[in-house]
């Protein structure tokens, strides 16, 4: 199992969230457990911040801008790092799994009203990857 893997598998909680950009043009919903995250240390992660939940793209629907999304990709050129051009806010990411299956990087931050307080954080070391 990858840290992934097992980050979005930890509880088992499964919840439909609704989240966006700041500026509102990026909107989507994503069922998944948002009750845990990653927290990656590799060269985007760390200066961006983000806490990330792992959900199928199955079970995440981008409801408005996707058709204005910026992809920024490096390295392997293997995960899609989707921002918005207005506000510059990265929502989430897209890429294959280990699996093989299409899978969404949700940004926690970016989930209304979520209390971030409660989410168990698992720290993942990409900068050695």
């Amino acid at each position: 199992m990858s840290d992934s893997e097992a980050v979005a598998s930890e509880t088992g909680r499964s919840e439909t969230q609704s989240g966006g950009c700041h500026c509102g043009r990026v909107r989507f919903s994503a069922r998944g457990d948002f009750s845990a995250a990653m927290a990656c240390n590799c060269s985007i992660c760390q200066k961006r911040g983000h806490w990330l939940a792992f959900v199928p793209a199955t079970d995440f629907e981008l409801q408005s801008g996707g058709e204005t999304l910026v992809d920024y990709q490096f390295n392997t050129m293997k995960i899609h790092h989707l921002f918005c051009p207005t506000c510059g806010v990265g929502a989430f990411g897209q890429a294959i799994g280990p699996d093989g299956s299409a899978m969404v990087a949700v940004n926690l931050r970016c989930i209304d009203d979520i209390d971030l307080t409660g989410v168990h954080v698992t720290h993942f070391d990409g900068r050695s990857r």
